[in-house]
């Protein structure tokens, strides 16, 4: 089995998937050694099949929605399964775009592991979760993992959103941790091998745009502000009131982006038609062509 990248996304994240994918061809010696596969939410139905469905995130219920910036999640855990149980997978979001090589990665000691990924938190008590935006898979140790069966436990309350999307009910003797730079977030550097916009609202290529997703719910302590957020949701609608995207503190990090999207419209990768596309669906910013055309080159 041909070791396969996989980059999850969705209607809204499509365009930065294809800047991913060519990211990682252009960036490393040997792009004949991997596969790129595009996993796209509308492609799996059991995603579609509960929308606007209540399910167990953080202790809480939330609905879930197709159209949120983040709906493919669930499909970090679909790799194994579709490499029959073979081979190595990275899975990484549709936000991250390669600096360094992915074959490092895929040459990677795993030393017993069948995950990796760098950690979730500094925080103690978090040390052994792990951020699932980018995994190292040894599939054929990952037979327990069945995306769609645990997706369903989220609405049957059986299983949360939260602890699901950092592993933390992973035997730890299945987990091994990668350096920071393998997904480096927002953070860019001459070590950054993965560079990871997590911060949804400094994302470059969504400055000015309206927020369009679920934020996280950070009012446990506060039950006034968290019955008030979710009033907002429920009589002006799930984005009403959250603002808009903001400017990426990085400038580099800005045209480390707009620099991958100009090679893309002029290998062909991403045509203009697309691109002009994705700006009158609200999916890109508005002014992204005149950003392209000013944008300097990559470095060869």
């Amino acid at each position: 089995m041909v070791n396969t990248v996989f980059i999850h996304t969705n209607e809204r994240q499509y365009l930065g998937a294809l800047v991913s994918e060519y990211s990682l061809r252009r960036n490393s010696a040997t792009p004949e050694d991997f596969e790129v596969r595009l996993l796209h939410s509308r492609d799996f139905e059991f995603l579609g099949a509960r929308e606007g469905q209540d399910y167990l995130r953080a202790g809480n219920p939330r609905t879930w929605r197709m159209d949120d910036l983040q709906s493919f999640t669930p499909l970090r855990f679909l790799p194994p399964a579709l490499m029959q149980w073979q081979g190595r997978a990275v899975v990484m979001d549709p936000d991250i775009f390669a600096v360094g090589d992915i074959c490092e990665l895929f040459g990677r000691d795993m030393k017993g592991a069948a995950v990796m990924g760098r950690r979730r938190s500094g925080k103690a008590e978090k040390s052994h979760f792990i951020a699932t935006s980018v995994m190292l898979l040894d599939c054929a140790c990952l037979r327990h993992w069945d995306a769609p069966a645990q997706f369903e436990e989220l609405f049957r309350f059986e299983r949360d959103y939260k602890e699901w999307m950092v592993l933390a009910h992973e035997n730890p003797a299945n987990l091994g941790f990668l350096e920071p730079y393998w997904n480096d977030f927002d953070h860019l550097d001459q070590n950054t091998r993965l560079l990871h916009n997590t911060r949804r609202r400094t994302q470059p290529w969504k400055t000015g745009l309206h927020v369009d997703y679920t934020p996280a719910d950070k009012f446990k302590r506060r039950p006034l502000l968290r019955s008030l957020n979710r009033a907002r949701a429920r009589w002006f609608g799930e984005y009403a009131l959250l603002g808009r995207y903001r400017q990426h503190p990085d400038r580099k990090q800005q045209d480390f982006f707009f620099g991958l999207l100009k090679e893309c419209l002029d290998r062909g990768h991403v045509s203009e038609a697309l691109l002009r596309e994705e700006i009158s669906r609200r999916h890109i910013r508005p002014d992204a062509m005149e950003v392209v055309a000013r944008t300097p080159d990559l470095a060869a």
